[in-house]
């Protein structure tokens, strides 16, 4: 029997610290939700997380781009209803001021109706959404995804001659009504092409909004799989690892009491 090197108390330290840090490391991954809490635990699991967690964000900013520019294009297509609801009434006073028991000053009459609605349509073609045209006819390199990708949406241009050329006819003569009924309605027709653009926008913008979420839900359960804790499993392994460090404890405690058993001898 020897007491200068207590070999049961160093097997027990030695098995109780290793205890108490696999405690810690179960305490640490039940307190933070992930079971990689140091680049040891998994390395490549750490590196594909963490460029996984990048990816989210920037399909999270893309989303937010794709977002923006489809209010962009709603603001548009308010705008652009209003303009064909004033292109209508238009046509009307152009029909209206051919009527041969109108006179002249009748016919005044309507211009000054169809003046104004024309210069609401030239008003609005300066309008703006946060200091971006609206109507400049630009087309708008919008981000569709993470890889910072672009679809060009087509802009609108509601200062191109077929608009022009009806919001500056006259229908104060029945000559120049006639004129003008051919140039509001050509206006018409190109208003209801632009509709249709906006409307091709919306819908190109809102399908890839839709697949982005799809995609960010599939790598964030991916994510998920590698990095988030199984609680349920921690929890068993946490136990474990508790009654290991109190019974190393105990152990340690009786290995450092056996060289007591050397004083019998000596008494």
């Amino acid at each position: 029997m020897v007491i200068n090197t207590n070999m049961s108390a160093l097997s027990s330290a030695r098995l109780l610290g290793e205890s108490t840090s696999l405690l810690n490391k179960s305490l640490q991954r039940l307190s933070s939700g992930s079971k990689i809490t140091s680049p040891e635990d998994d390395v490549a699991g750490l590196a594909v997380s963490i460029r996984f967690d990048a990816e989210i964000s920037r399909i999270g900013a893309a989303s937010t781009n794709l977002g923006d520019a489809v209010s962009f294009s709603q603001t548009q297509d308010g705008f652009v209803q209003k303009v064909a609801k004033a292109l209508d009434r238009m046509s009307e006073l152009t029909v209206l001021s051919q009527d041969v028991t109108k006179s002249d000053a009748d016919r005044s009459l309507y211009q000054k109706e169809f003046s104004t609605l024309g210069a609401y349509i030239n008003d609005l073609a300066t309008k703006d959404f946060n200091g971006t045209s609206l109507f400049n006819g630009a087309n708008l390199n919008v981000t569709i995804d993470a890889d910072g990708s672009t679809f060009a949406m087509t802009g609108v241009n509601l200062s191109i001659a077929a608009y022009t050329a009806a919001t500056s006819a006259s229908v104060s003569t029945t000559a120049g009504a006639t004129a003008a009924l051919t140039a509001v309605k050509a206006a018409i027709v190109q208003i209801s092409a632009d509709r249709a653009s906006i409307g091709a926008n919306v819908s190109r913008l809102t399908a890839t909004q839709d697949q982005l979420s799809i995609l960010n839900d599939n790598i964030t359960a991916a994510n998920s799989r590698i990095k988030d804790v199984d609680v349920a499993q921690e929890s068993t392994a946490y136990a474990k690892y508790n009654i290991l460090v109190q019974a190393g404890t105990a152990m340690l405690a009786q290995a450092n009491a056996l060289p007591q058993s050397v004083l019998r001898l000596l008494q």
